[in-house]
């Protein structure tokens, strides 16, 4: 089991709305981005609403786009945000 690590996790356009928020620190033992998107949609509603499955959403990790895939280091800053479109 990992130990806990402090991240800064910022959120953007429609989903800092939903949350009432942009940004905040937590502790988490996540090992990915997908899981600690994992543990955001477990705290219910409204992080469920707007990070949950089928819902788009764009990770970035330390300012670089990112999938969920990618190692989740202590002291990081990660991003949620809707896909951005031109026109």
């Amino acid at each position: 089991m990992s130990a806990n690590k402090e991240i800064t996790v910022r959120y953007f356009a429609s989903i800092r709305e939903a949350l009432g928020h942009g940004s905040e620190t937590l502790q988490t033992a996540a090992p990915t981005l997908g899981a600690l998107r994992d543990e955001l949609i477990a705290r219910g509603e409204p992080w469920a609403g707007c990070l949950g499955p089928g819902r788009a959403v764009r990770m970035a990790l330390n300012q670089d786009m990112a999938e969920e895939s990618v190692a989740l280091p202590a002291g990081a800053e990660v991003a949620f945000f809707p896909p951005v479109t031109g026109g």
